[in-house]
Order: structure tokens, then C-alpha cells, then sequence
């Protein structure tokens, strides 16, 4: 197709070697026989410095028009090797064109967001390649979340010293660790020898591919701000066969380039015209022997992405023009041949190497490759970083907010200067916002985790709960050990005359008053819950019933002993049996209703405490409970007023007395209750009704049978029926 045009290029071979390598490229693709079989590619070379040739390359890659000595169009447009050249061609492409240093922009953001550097500053050159790379850097930052604290620009003007004032301040006072230095290699050479004279530290700079890998900028800086600096840098390779093809260039290859000729001149000191001043030039000199940019074949960077572009655009038109069936096996579509082939189907691709400077002792610097990105690399994965141990620094505006606050965005401030703010009681932080735990569960310490609830009941286990039992066990032994007494003494004047069926059934009730109260400790379950209430209200009735009777049998052993009466006949053992089974199936019966219409049931109360679970057992009906409470009330009243009438009785079998302590003991017991029950939080509810049911059950068995065992193990000579018939004075209370 085309044929190569004479190279118009001023006295500058490091460009001479680059378009050297589009040809040598373009040759070996075309050698190729199974990339791009039937198909050859041509190509032109413009001269970078000046506007006609930089506009005339934009009109003809945008109209497409058949070159002259071509039979095709120009199907890929490769840049300039120079940002600030290739923007003028950009700026009448786009957006046929990817921008200038797009990538690298991109490579830079994404390295910055791997090290969670989020807070950085920026010092470029005053150039509209550098301006537009910081601008667009700080466009791309903002996307992930990377704010720039400032960017300051540096020229090498009459005001640098001013500039460099200022930035020298701003680098000692800015808080941000990571410098991004934007500059072409000559700025930054003026940059660094400048700085020489301030003492910088603890900052992390990155750096630009125009700068990076010029490993001489060490000796230009000699207080070795740069150790450790890291940047993005053209892909180092070796391409076989280039060394060669470089090095074996003649200026009899390009008879008609009068730029090569001067190149040539230039190495070789020499003159293809007659000179007075230097030998002639044959042309066959060596460039072997040459020492130059254009010479240097050990490594290609440069090169090799020139290399690369040029491949690509040959496996770009390769894969364009498969056809398989009439369709495209890679994408499915219908075929396209070589003359339909349009620029806006090929893509370009971008390849960087991550490298880092390591000053060695002598001052100099290695510069060591540590990663790669490359945009041909699945989406997400287009930067990879080998293992690296070196500590890197961290640069925020403002740390992440700690557990148990949010983060809240200040208006006038960046976004990375965020402010934190504490999360409410209950709720925990992902650090964007508070969460409220659910019901059940509660923030940890740091409020970061919401963790189950602690359950709290009373538990045998716990010291309250372990002395309680005790007590009610201590209690069933002290009426276990008072019936036997009476027992073994049943026949005695003291026993016999106290109504001996109502005492030991008033000693078999006080057991499992004593009893119930275990009940009241342990987890809540539906049984237990249904059980403690029930079982408390039906042993307390059987009890106080026991004490009515027998303050009943007392007034009535009285009216007895009257001329002409005979009551005892009323309420003989038949009618005391009766009495205690009525008033204790009247209990029964308000237990079973309640059970039937609305039973305790084991509750988890998640209101008193915050940040505990309080397992209880509710009441079920309200109604139920009181009247179990009333009831019981109802007949300690009545026996109380019994009693008390009862007290000044001139007969010393007379109970009345020690009746009515016990019922003003057990009436004062569960008057105190109501309002100690009411207010007690959790556990310590349980526990006040456990005291009462206790207290008042000891009260009961210490005022009616302590006085009777204590005659009849201490004071046996008063256990006669002598003694018993003696009539007394009374006592008036």
C-alpha cells in the first residue's frame, strides 16, 4: 500500500528512534503471515514541530481521504511521543481521539486509591499538559473518593523564587503525606535543584512517566527528597531485532531526508558538503560507536509502547475483519471487509509500569519495578502490585470516624474532611451512618456489632437467689421439725388443747408455702409461670383458712363454757374441715378462671433495661392476680379482727394472742409488698415476692408454734392438764 514518505524531522533523534520503530514494526507485522493475511499496512510520518503539519495530519485522519501513493484510509491515528505536541491534535480530533495522558490519569488514581491514600497535593508545571493532567486528576480523584488539599503550579520563569516560597510553605504546613509531582523532565530538573536548599521530609512524592525512570535526577537533588518516590512508567521490554534495525540505519536508506543527514552529521562530527571546519561524511560510519538516545538499545520503554500501539492496531483490524459464516466469530456481528473498516472500531490500550526510586549510598538511584497496570486486564484488575514490605505512608485529611460514630460531610470543607459525630444509645456505625439494633440485641462496647442481649432472672446460682432458697429450705425444715414435736407430743394437755387437726394442717400449708417460694426462682418457663401464682395463692388461702379456723374454734370454746350455751355444736371438727375446704376451693376456683382466660405466660420485658432482656413471668390478667392477692388479703383481714377481739380471753388456751401478732406480722408483710413489688426493676421483682411469701410464712410458724415448742421441750412441768386449767389474769396488749 503506502510507501514510506522522506522523514521530516528536526535534529532530534530520540524521535528519529521512535518513528524508526513504527517502521520496523509495521515491517514485521507485514511479514507476519497469519496476522492480518491478505491485508498490508502502510503508514505516514509527520514532522511534530509546527502547526501545518500538526493540522494537516488532523484533516486528513478526520476526512478519511486516500493519500497520495495509498489504497486505503487511515484507519488509526498514533499520538505524538510528547503530551504537549499531541494535545493540539486532540483538541481538533476528539473525541476521535483518547486524551492526553488519559491513562496514566487513571493508573495514578486507582495506584493512590490502593494505598487508601485519600488526601494528596499536586505540584505541576505551568504548561497546558500539566494543567490538564492535574485537572483531570483531580476530576477522577473525586470519584473515588481522593481529595486534593492543593495544586500549586512551578515555572521556570523570573517568579520562581516567590513560587517556590510557596510551596516550600505549603509542603511544611499541608497535612496531606503524598505529593504528586506533574511535570516534564526539564521543569522537574529545575524543580529538584531548586528544593536542594529546603529541607523536606516525610513526604511520599509520585511522579509522572515524563520523569520517573531518569534515574540522573538523583544527582541533582542532594537531599534525597525522592527516596521512595514512585510513579508510572513506560513498559520496559526487549524487542528482538530492533537493537539491529536501529543500529543499522544509513542515510543511504532515506536519500531525500535532509533531517537524517543532519542527525547523521551531528553524531559523527562530519559534513556531507565540502567544510573547512569538519571531515566528510561517507555514510558508512558505525553508530556502533555513537553514544546517544538514539544508540541506546539496552532498554526499550519508550519503544516499547510505540511497539505496542502499532500491534494493536494490527490485532484491533485482525479481529474486525474474522468472518466466520458471515458473522464476526468474536462479536457476532456481520462480517466487515477491509474497505469498510472505520477508526472509531479500533480501541487503543494502555500499559504502565509501577516503579520505585531506591537511593543507594553513593547518592544514585535504582529504579525498581514494583507493579503494572495495564487496561487489557479484566475490569477491576487493571492494576496489579507485586509483594511489597516497605511501609508506606498514610495520608488523610481526616482518620476514619472510630466505632460507634458516623460520618457527616462540612460544607466547607473537602469531602475526605469529614466530621464524626457520635451514634445514638442502641444504635451502632458502619461509619457513613447509625443503625439501630433490633430488639433483641445490643451495641458491643465500641458500638460497632450489635450483639444478643445478656438475659437476667433470678437464678439459683446468683447469691440472692442461692440465700433465698436457702431460707425457704431452712423454712420447710423448721415446720418439718415442728411437726414432728407435736407429733411425738400429740398427746400431751399443750397439743391436745390447740385443736392438734387444724396445727398439723395449718404445718403441712406452711410447707408449701415455704416450698412455693422455689418456684419463684430459675428460668421463667409457661409451666413454672403458671405454676408459682397458683400454687402461692392456693397454699396461702389453705394457710390463713387453717388460722381462721382456729381463731374461729377459739371464740367459739369460749361462748361454750357459758351457762345453757351450745355452739361448739356449730362448729365442730365436721364444720372446721368444711370451713378450710371452702375458702380454699373458693381460691381454687379464681386460679382455674384465671388460667382459663388469661394465664401467666414467661415474657421477655426489653423496656425496663436498655441493654438487658429481663425474663419474667407476666401476670397474664391483671384481674386474675389481684383477686388471688385480694382474696388472700380478705381472710387475713378477717382473721386478724377474729383474733384481735379474741385477745383478752381469761383462758390459757386462748391462741387469740399469738393469732393476732401473726396476722399484724403477715397483713404488715403484704401491705409493704404492693408498692416494693410495683417499684422493684427485673429480678428484684421475683425477690420481693419471694420475701413476702418467706416473711410471712415465718412470721406465721415463729408467733403460733414457737411459744408451744418452747413449753414443750423447755418447760415440760407447765405441759399438764393442771397447769393448763389454772386461770390467769389478762393481759391487756
Amino acid at each position: 500500500m503506502c510507501q514510506p514518505l522522506p522523514l521530516l524531522y528536526r535534529w532530534n533523534d530520540r524521535e528519529l528512534k521512535f518513528a524508526r520503530t513504527v517502521i520496523f514494526t509495521v515491517e514485521e507485522i507485514n511479514r507476519d503471515t497469519k496476522l492480518l493475511p491478505g491485508v498490508s499496512l502502510g503508514y505516514r510520518l509527520y514532522n511534530g514541530c509546527g502547526n501545518e503539519n500538526l493540522l494537516r495530519a488532523a484533516v486528513e485522519a478526520v476526512n478519511g481521504e486516500n493519500l497520495k501513493g495509498c489504497r486505503g484510509q487511515i484507519q488509526a491515528f498514533l499520538g505524538h511521543s510528547s503530551s504537549g505536541v499531541s494535545k493540539d491534535i486532540n483538541s481538533q480530533l476528539s473525541p476521535l481521539t483518547v486524551p492526553s495522558d488519559h491513562f496514566q490519569i487513571i493508573g495514578l488514581v486507582q495506584f493512590m486509591k490502593y494505598f487508601d491514600w485519600q488526601w494528596v497535593g499536586i505540584i505541576h508545571s505551568e504548561q497546558l499538559y500539566a494543567e490538564q493532567g492535574t485537572a483531570e486528576f483531580t476530576k477522577e480523584a473525586m470519584k473515588v473518593g481522593i481529595c486534593v488539599e492543593y495544586r500549586l503550579p512551578f515555572s521556570k520563569t523570573s517568579q520562581i523564587t516567590s513560587k517556590l516560597n510557596a510551596i516550600v510553605e505549603t509542603l511544611r504546613e499541608s497535612s496531606s503525606k503524598v505529593v504528586l509531582l506533574f511535570m516534564s523532565l526539564s521543569v522537574t530538573k529545575t524543580f529538584l535543584s531548586k528544593m536542594e536548599n529546603y529541607n523536606i521530609t516525610g513526604k511520599q512524592w509520585v511522579g509522572s512517566e515524563s520523569w520517573i525512570t531518569q534515574a540522573d535526577l538523583a544527582s541533582v537533588e542532594r537531599n534525597n527528597i525522592l527516596q521512595g518516590a514512585m510513579g508510572f512508567a513506560l513498559p520496559q521490554a526487549s524487542i528482538p531485532g530492533l537493537g539491529e534495525f536501529l543500529l543499522s540505519l544509513k542515510p543511504s536508506d532515506e536519500q531525500q531526508s535532509d533531517i537524517i543527514k543532519a542527525i547523521w552529521e551531528k553524531f559523527f562530527d562530519c559534513s556531507f558538503s565540502p567544510s573547512n571546519t569538519s571531515a566528510m561524511c561517507t555514510g558508512t560510519e558505525d553508530l556502533r560507536t555513537v553514544s546517544s538516545d538514539y544508540t541506546d538499545v539496552t532498554h526499550f520503554r519508550p519503544e516499547n509502547n510505540v511497539y505496542k500501539a502499532v500491534y494493536l492496531v494490527a490485532y484491533a483490524l485482525h479481529a474486525l475483519l474474522q468472518c466466520e459464516n458471515g458473522s464476526n466469530p468474536t462479536t457476532g456481528k456481520p462480517c466487515v471487509n477491509k474497505s469498510e473498516v472505520q477508526p472509531k472500531l479500533v480501541h487503543s490500550v494502555a500499559q504502565y509500569d509501577l516503579v520505585n526510586w531506591q537511593i543507594k549510598e553513593d547518592g544514585s538511584a535504582e529504579i525498581v519495578n514494583i507493579g503494572q497496570y495495564d487496561t487489557s486486564f479484566p475490569d477491576g484488575k487493571h492494576f496489579k502490585l507485586k509483594d511489597n514490605s516497605n511501609i508506606v505512608p498514610r495520608s488523610v485529611c481526616r482518620e476514619p470516624c472510630p466505632p460507634g460514630t458516623r460520618k457527616a460531610t462540612n460544607k466547607f470543607k473537602p469531602v475526605c474532611c469529614f466530621d464524626c459525630f457520635e451514634c445514638p444509645e442502641g444504635t451502632i456505625s458502619n461509619q457513613t451512618d447509625c443503625l439501630i439494633c433490633p430488639p433483641e440485641f445490643w451495641p458491643n462496647e465500641k458500638k460497632d456489632q450489635c450483639l444478643p442481649k445478656p438475659t437476667e432472672y433470678l437464678s439459683y446460682k446468683e447469691v440472692m437467689g442461692a440465700l433465698l432458697t436457702g431460707f425457704g429450705c431452712v423454712g420447710v425444715f423448721l415446720s418439718l421439725l415442728t411437726s414432728i414435736i407435736f407429733l411425738t407430743h400429740k398427746e400431751t394437755p399443750n397439743v391436745k388443747a390447740n385443736n392438734s387437726e387444724l396445727s398439723f394442717l395449718l404445718l403441712f400449708s406452711l410447707k408449701l408455702c415455704f416450698l412455693c417460694s422455689l418456684t419463684f426462682i430459675g428460668r421463667p418457663s409457661e409451666w413454672s409461670c403458671m405454676l408459682r401464682h397458683t400454687a402461692f395463692g392456693i397454699t396461702f388461702v389453705l394457710c390463713i383458712s387453717c388460722v381462721l379456723g382456729k381463731t374461729i374454734v377459739v371464740l367459739m370454746a369460749f361462748r361454750a363454757t357459758l351457762p345453757g350455751s351450745n355452739v361448739m355444736k356449730w362448729f365442730g371438727p365436721t364444720q372446721q374441715r368444711l370451713s378450710v375446704l371452702t375458702f380454699t376451693l373458693i381460691q381454687v376456683v379464681i386460679c382455674i378462671l384465671w388460667l382459663t382466660i388469661s394465664p401467666p405466660f414467661p415474657k421477655m420485658n426489653m423496656k425496663y433495661y436498655k441493654e438487658k432482656i429481663i425474663l419474667e413471668c407476666a401476670l397474664g390478667s391483671a384481674v386474675g392476680f389481684w383477686a388471688v392477692l385480694s382474696y388472700i388479703g380478705l381472710l387475713a383481714l378477717l382473721c386478724f379482727i377474729l383474733a384481735f377481739l379474741a385477745r383478752k380471753l381469761p383462758d390459757s388456751f386462748n391462741e387469740a394472742k399469738l393469732i393476732t401478732f401473726s396476722m399484724l406480722i403477715f397483713c404488715a408483710v403484704w401491705i409493704t409488698f404492693i408498692p416494693a413489688y410495683v417499684s422493684s426493676p427485673g429480678k428484684f421483682t421475683v425477690a420481693v415476692e419471694i420475701f413476702a411469701i418467706l416473711a410471712s410464712s415465718f412470721g406465721l410458724l415463729a408467733c403460733i408454734f414457737s411459744p408451744k415448742c418452747y413449753i414443750i421441750i423447755f418447760r415440760p412441768e407447765q405441759n399438764s392438764k393442771k397447769h393448763m386449767m389454772r386461770k390467769i389474769q389478762p393481759i391487756t396488749l
